[in-house]
């Protein structure tokens, strides 16, 4: 029965995560989507910046994912006090990295995507987009941490809804200003930029009236974060480190693994790199049930953790993994099955057509590895074993990922599917000792309650 009530705990806070995610996965894509529809060109371009700007969004996770376990674990524990402390550390820490941030990418874009190797021909739509949206990048990072706080309290019904607000404003926004309707200049991919920045700060905002409105008070907020006692809200500084820094560290490796390997397949050429962006979003897609179960099982877990549970988290942890699996393993194959009618919907470059059609198929072995990494990333952190996913991430994707990847795309001379191939490798190579890690229970002792 206690088993049950879990089960039933966790689709009650699953379900809003999940829409919220899939609406973040849509506004994330809708640029690319709608670009197409406008020029080739501009989505490799976007894509590219993407790549970039993902990179730079998880310098913001070195607090965001310490935010979340730590509040997860304090709710369970019922240390509230310490929950606050740590949300309005982790807010005021973000905002700093935040400046920096958007600073570096609106004076650095023209260096960075230059650096990237995008082509000359790429740069007039690359260059606009990373600066306008990089220059707003902060509004991520205030939105995030705001997240983070209200999913470890259970109140993650507030973010789907602001998502599924600044979504709609997104499109929009998009429509009239990628196209030039309603009087509005045609501006294409500067457009798509303005729409995202706008989007991104009215979540902001929105989010901020929230958090001080339904989840902490303002003025217990200022009390307990600026507390006379010892250092107050900053004692906790150590904690969010401790957990953000590796778990940070994968993420940035992984994305650096990315920028590199997008790095190799702009060599190959213009089509290729197109091909990438289109199969990256729409793959995206696939696996966005199990983005949500693994956060919604983190909190979950977390919470277990802080209550002295570890077998309790044990039996949920394999449930949520067995259905994240059969999940994306059936919408990853329907995408492969209908890949010619997508990749149509996009473009009529047949090459780019054939070729992403090829890929999608051969994409569904790599997300079997990918569905487990995404799990056990956020569910050992949520426990605290924070440093095996660094070091396991770290040693596999630079070795199988990036490492083969040139060897098989460019001195094998296999193309983009030679990519494909290494990214099999990672994910499933990494797939397997997560799966080993999670039955050893060696994470039930690294709770930081």
């Amino acid at each position: 029965m206690a088993l049950v009530n879990l089960k039933r705990d966790l689709s009650r806070l699953a379900m809003p995560i999940f829409i919220e995610t899939l609406l973040i996965t849509v506004m994330g894509n809708v640029d690319i989507f709608m670009l197409s529809q406008y020029d080739d060109n501009a989505v490799g371009a976007v894509g590219m910046v993407n790549q970039l700007m993902s990179f730079a969004l998880l310098i913001f996770q070195i607090i965001n994912v310490g935010t979340s376990v730590l509040c997860s674990q304090y709710i369970g524990a019922g240390q509230r006090g310490r929950m606050v402390q740590v949300t309005g550390v982790a807010m005021l820490l973000n905002l700093f990295l935040g400046a920096v941030v958007s600073t570096t990418l609106f004076f650095g874009a023209p260096w960075l995507l230059s650096a990237m190797g995008l082509r000359a021909e790429l740069m007039d739509h690359g260059i606009p987009y990373m600066k306008i949206v990089g220059a707003f990048v902060f509004f991520q990072a205030i939105h995030t941490t705001i997240s983070a706080s209200l999913r470890a309290d259970k109140k993650a019904m507030y973010p789907m809804v602001v998502v599924f607000i600044v979504n709609v404003l997104n499109i929009i926004a998009n429509y009239g200003l990628i196209f030039g309707h309603w009087g509005l200049p045609a501006l294409g991919a500067t457009g798509a930029a303005i729409g995202t920045a706008f989007s991104r700060g009215m979540a902001m905002v929105l989010l901020l009236i929230i958090l001080f409105w339904k989840h902490i008070p303002f003025r217990n907020f200022m009390r307990v974060l600026f507390h006379p006692r010892g250092t107050g809200g900053m004692a906790e500084v150590g904690n969010l480190l401790k957990i953000g820094l590796p778990s940070a560290g994968e993420n940035m490796s992984y994305n650096a693994q990315q920028i590199m390997v997008t790095f190799f397949i702009n060599m190959i050429g213009n089509d290729e790199l197109t091909t990438f962006t289109y199969i990256t979003n729409i793959s995206i897609i696939a696996f966005v049930f199990c983005i949500c179960m693994a956060l919604a099982g983190a909190i979950s877990i977390g919470h277990l953790v802080g209550e002295h549970k570890p077998h309790a988290a044990y039996v949920l942890g394999n449930w949520i993994l067995k259905w994240s699996i059969i999940i994306t393993l059936a919408l990853s194959t329907l995408f492969a099955v209908f890949g010619k009618q997508i990749f149509g919907a996009l473009t009529d470059n047949q090459y780019i057509i054939g070729l992403g059609c090829t890929i999608m198929f051969i994409n569904v072995i790599r997300e079997l590895g990918r569905v487990i990494n995404i799990y056990a990333t956020n569910v050992l952190r949520a426990t605290g074993d924070v440093m095996f996913p660094f070091y396991l991430g770290v040693i596999v994707q630079w070795s199988a990922g990036v490492f083969c990847g040139w060897l098989f795309s460019l001195v094998l001379g296999w193309g983009l599917i030679g990519m494909w191939m290494a990214f099999i490798l990672d994910e499933n190579i990494r797939g397997a000792v997560f799966i080993w890690r999670w039955r050893s229970m060696k994470w039930a002792k690294k709770a930081f309650v």
